[in-house]
């Protein structure tokens, strides 16, 4: 089916700019309970990541959104210390 691996690439983007304002939402405020929520909102972007990985996605693509991901991920330990 076409639409599958859009879909699916459209899902990782919605998650991943969700879990870039969640990240910088929380980074801004310094809130315990934001910096939570950013580390939900990554862990929600990986999981759709690696759902569209099984499916016929571009390398480049995937690696892209792992490693601004993996960015994501590193701003929310720092702002936790």
């Amino acid at each position: 089916m076409m639409s599958e691996p859009f879909n699916d690439i459209h899902q990782v983007e919605m998650a991943v700019k969700a879990a870039q304002k969640a990240v910088g939402n929380a980074t801004m405020n310094m809130d315990p309970a934001q910096l939570e929520n950013a580390t939900k909102a990554i862990e929600a972007a990986k999981s759709q990541l690696q759902r569209a990985f099984q499916h016929e996605i571009s390398e480049e693509f995937v690696q892209f959104s792992a490693n601004l991901l993996e960015k994501l991920e590193h701003q929310v330990e720092e702002a936790k210390k």
